[in-house]
C-alpha cells in the first residue's frame, strides 16, 4: 500500500518536473525568436543564468495560472461568455507579465502584445505535455479520473444510489442538433464520422422518427425532455389572451413552456431525479443544470447559468485552446462566406456578415467545448442520466445549407467530440450507454424573399390591402395581391391601398411570424381563434391570395386545409386531408390535425411549398437550410441506440413517443428488469428547480489534448 502511494507520488512529481522543463525550453525558444521578449539583464548573462531565469519565469507562470486563473474566471462570470472568450488572451498575457516581474534583478521583460503570444504558446505546450504524459500511462490516467470523481462526490457530501458501482449503467443522451437521418447515414458512410460509423458497424443501431408539424428544437426538445409539447405550434407564435409573442429561445418563454409541460404531464422530466442537463433549452427535471435557457431568466444566488463556463475556463489551457479555435472559426466563416459569394454554382445564398461569424464561432467552438467538458464531468461524477445538446451543425446549416464542405467539417469535428466522450466513458466509475439522437433535420432551398422578392409579411399585408414596402409592391406577387384586394372590395384598379384607410375604415395590422418554412398569421382584433368566415369578412382576398401563391403549399384555417386552385379539405373528413397533403409524406395530415387542437394555433397556419423531387422548401426566414414546418428531411431526425437496450417501436411519431422510449431505457436494464431508480411523482416546476449551489457546478476535468475536441 505504502509502496503504491510512493510510486504514484513519484510519478506525479516526475510529470510536474517534465512539464516544467518543457515549459522552460519553450520560453527559451520564444525569447530567442521574439524581439520584444528577453530573459537577461541589460549587461548580458551567461547561458546558465538565462536558463535559470527561464525556469524561474516558467515556474512562476505555472503557479500563477494554477492559483490565480480560477479566481479571475470566477470574478468574470457576469461577463457574457462571448466576451470572456475574447478576453482569455489578454488575461493570460497579464499573468505572464506578472510572472516576469517576479524574476530577480529585472531580467524578464516583454511587450504587452508579445506577452499575449508567449502566454498562449506556453499554456498550449504545458497542456499538451501534461496530457501526453498522462495518456502514455493508462493506469495513471485511470487513477486520475477516479480521483476526480471521488473528490467530486466527497465535495457533494453524499453518494447517489449506484453512483459508485458499475451494476446499474448510466445513459448519456447526446443531441446532434439539426442532423437529419439521411445526413447522419451519409456522413458515416463517407468517412466524415468514423466514430459513428464504428458504432453502427457493431454496437449501435439507428432509425428515423417523424417530428410534429413544428419541426424545431423548441417543440422537439420540450417533448423529448418533458414528455409534452402540446400547444407549441411553432418556434415563435402570438398568444391573443396575453398579447405576448412566445419565442422558444427566449429565457422567459422557455421557462413558461417548461412550467406548462410539467403541469400537463405531472412529472419533472426525463432527467429526474439524478440527471444533468447541459446546453439545452429546458432542464428536463435535472438538478444539475448548466447553460440551460429555461433557468437563465431567474436571478439570485441559486441561479448560476454561467457557472458552466467557469468549470471549463478555469483551466487556462482550455481557455487558450478554445480562444484560439474561436478566432480560427471566425476567419474560417469569413473565408467560406467569400467563397460562397464568388462561387459560380448559382446556389441559394443568404447574408453572412455583421456579427454572424462570431455567433457561428460561439456555437461551433465555445458552446461545443463547454458542453463536452460538462458531459465528461458528469460521467466522472457517476450521474444516472445526462442530456446534452450540440448545436454546431444546425447553426452552420442555416447559412451554408444542409450539405456541403462547410457542414462536412462541422460533422467531422462533432465526431471527434463523440470519440473523446466515448474514451472517457471507459474510465468512468460506472458503465455508460451512449445514445445519439437529433431533434429535427434540415431542408434546403432558396428563401421565400430570395425567390419572390417579398416576405410573407409583405404578402399578407398586400392581401389585406395594407401598405407594403415600395420594393415589395413592385414584385409580381405584391401587384397580384393588391389587384385581388381591389377586386374583392370593388375598388377602382388605380386606387392605392392607403386610400382605404383614408375612408375611415378600421384596419388592424396582422401579426405575421416565421418559423423556418412555417408561417403564422394572427389578427389581434378578432377574439379567440378566428373562423374562416371572420377572416373572409375582414379580409376578403387574403386566403385566396395566400393559397394560390406559388411559394405556399397549404394553409390551415379553422379546421380546414386550403391548397392552390381552390382545393380544400376538412380535417374531420376521413381521407380528404391525406389526399391534399400527399406530397408531404405519411403522417402529414395527422400532424396538422394535432396542431389544429392547440389553443394557441394561429388564425392562419402557412406551410411553404415543397418539391418532392428536389427536397426543397422556401423558408420565410433568411435561411437556405431550414426547419420548422413540413416538407423534406427536416421532419426526419434520427435515434441511435446501443444494441444492449431494448429497440424502439418501428414507427416513431412525435417527440412525445421518443420521450417514452428514452424514459423506458432509464427505467429498465437491457434484460427488461426494472431499475431501483426512483420515479418522480406529480410535481410542479418549483419542485424541480436546482437547489442553491447545484446549478452549473461541474467537476474538474482533465485537460484535453490540443486537437482532441476540434
Amino acid at each position: 500500500m505504502l509502496h503504491g502511494r510512493w510510486r504514484t507520488t513519484s510519478r506525479a512529481v516526475l510529470r510536474v518536473l517534465v512539464v516544467w522543463a518543457v515549459s522552460t525550453l519553450t520560453m527559451l525558444v520564444l525569447a530567442g525568436a521574439l524581439p520584444d521578449f528577453r530573459l537577461q539583464s541589460d549587461d548580458g548573462d551567461s547561458l546558465t543564468e538565462i536558463a535559470l531565469t527561464a525556469a524561474w519565469a516558467a515556474g512562476a507562470f505555472g503557479v500563477l495560472t494554477a492559483l490565480v486563473w480560477p479566481l479571475i474566471v470566477r470574478a468574470l462570470l457576469l461577463v457574457p461568455a462571448l466576451v470572456l472568450g475574447l478576453l482569455v488572451f489578454f488575461l493570460n498575457g497579464s499573468l505572464l507579465l506578472i510572472a516576469l516581474d517576479l524574476i530577480p534583478d529585472g531580467r524578464g521583460e516583454a511587450a504587452p502584445e508579445t506577452a499575449v503570444v508567449v502566454a498562449a504558446v506556453m499554456s498550449a505546450v504545458a497542456s499538451a505535455t501534461s496530457t501526453a504524459l498522462a495518456v502514455r500511462d493508462d493506469e495513471a490516467y485511470r487513477r486520475r479520473l477516479y480521483r476526480l470523481a471521488d473528490r467530486r462526490r466527497r465535495r457533494r457530501g453524499r453518494d447517489r444510489p449506484g453512483a459508485t458501482g458499475r451494476a446499474t449503467p448510466g445513459l448519456v443522451f447526446l443531441q446532434l442538433d439539426g442532423v437529419g437521418y439521411e445526413v447522419l447515414r451519409h456522413a458515416a458512410a463517407d468517412g466524415l464520422m468514423p466514430t459513428v460509423a464504428g458504432w453502427l458497424g457493431g454496437s449501435h443501431r439507428v432509425t428515423a422518427w417523424r417530428t410534429d408539424w413544428s419541426s424545431q428544437t423548441g417543440a422537439s426538445q420540450l417533448g423529448l425532455l418533458h414528455g409534452s409539447n402540446f400547444d407549441v405550434p411553432a418556434f415563435r407564435w402570438y398568444e391573443k389572451d396575453t398579447g405576448a409573442v412566445m419565442v422558444c429561445n427566449r429565457p422567459t418563454s422557455a421557462a413558461e413552456l417548461q412550467r406548462r409541460a410539467v403541469e400537463r404531464t405531472g412529472h419533472g422530466g426525463l432527467l429526474t431525479p439524478d440527471g444533468a442537463s447541459r446546453g439545452n433549452l429546458f432542464g428536463g427535471g435535472a438538478h444539475q443544470l448548466a447553460l440551460v435557457l429555461s433557468v437563465a431568466a431567474r436571478r439570485g444566488r441559486a441561479n448560476r447559468s454561467r457557472a458552466g463556463y467557469f468549470a471549463y475556463f478555469s483551466d487556462p489551457a482550455n481557455a487558450v485552446r478554445t480562444a484560439v479555435s474561436f478566432v480560427a472559426e471566425v476567419f474560417r466563416e469569413i473565408g467560406q462566406s467569400l467563397r460562397a459569394r464568388w462561387s459560380a454554382d448559382g446556389g441559394p445564398r443568404v447574408a453572412r456578415g455583421g456579427l454572424y461569424p462570431f455567433v457561428r464561432a460561439f456555437a461551433t467552438v465555445v458552446e461545443r467545448d463547454v458542453v463536452v467538458a460538462a458531459v465528461i464531468g458528469d460521467m466522472l461524477a457517476g450521474r444516472t442520466a445526462v442530456y446534452a445538446d450540440l448545436v454546431a451543425y444546425d447553426e452552420v446549416a442555416h447559412h451554408s445549407g444542409p450539405r456541403g464542405r462547410d457542414t462536412d467539417r462541422v460533422l467531422a469535428r462533432l465526431d471527434r467530440s463523440l470519440s473523446l466522450i466515448a474514451r472517457v466513458a471507459e474510465h468512468a466509475p460506472r458503465d455508460y450507454r451512449i445514445v445519439l439522437l437529433s431533434d429535427h433535420g434540415q431542408s434546403p432551398g432558396e428563401t421565400f424573399l430570395g425567390r419572390y422578392g417579398l416576405t410573407l409579411k409583405d404578402l399578407v399585408r398586400a392581401g389585406c390591402g395594407l401598405p407594403v414596402s415600395r420594393r415589395a409592391g413592385r414584385t409580381r406577387s405584391g401587384a397580384e395581391a393588391r389587384t385581388a384586394v381591389r377586386a374583392a372590395l370593388h375598388r377602382p384598379v388605380e386606387e392605392e391601398p392607403e386610400e382605404v384607410r383614408d375612408r375611415g375604415e378600421r384596419v388592424f395590422d396582422p401579426v405575421v411570424l416565421a418559423s423556418g418554412n412555417l408561417g403564422l398569421v394572427s389578427f389581434p382584433d378578432l377574439p379567440g381563434r378566428a373562423t374562416r368566415e371572420e377572416i373572409d369578412r375582414a379580409h376578403p382576398a387574403l386566403l385566396a391570395t395566400l393559397a394560390n401563391h406559388p411559394g405556399i403549399g397549404f394553409l390551415l384555417v379553422d379546421g380546414v386545409v386550403l391548397g392552390p386552385d381552390g382545393a380544400e379539405a376538412r380535417l374531420d373528413e376521413p381521407g380528404r386531408a391525406e389526399a391534399l397533403l400527399t406530397a408531404y409524406g405519411p403522417g402529414a395530415a395527422d400532424a396538422v390535425r394535432r396542431t389544429d387542437t392547440f389553443p394557441h394555433a394561429a388564425d392562419i397556419m402557412v406551410n411553404s411549398m415543397y418539391d418532392p423531387a428536389t427536397g426543397e422548401v422556401h423558408a420565410f426566414e433568411e435561411q437556405i437550410g431550414s426547419h420548422g414546418g413540413l416538407g423534406g428531411e427536416q421532419t426526419h431526425p434520427f435515434l441511435m441506440w446501443p444494441t444492449v437496450l431494448r429497440p424502439p417501436p418501428a414507427d416513431l411519431v412525435g417527440a412525445e413517443q421518443v420521450h417514452e422510449v428514452l424514459r423506458g431505457w432509464l427505467r429498465t436494464d437491457p434484460a427488461g428488469r426494472a431499475h431501483s431508480r426512483p420515479e418522480a411523482g406529480r410535481a410542479g416546476p418549483e419542485d424541480h428547480r436546482p437547489k442553491a449551489g447545484q446549478e452549473g457546478i461541474l467537476p474538474s476535468v482533465p485537460a484535453l489534448a490540443p486537437d482532441e475536441n476540434r
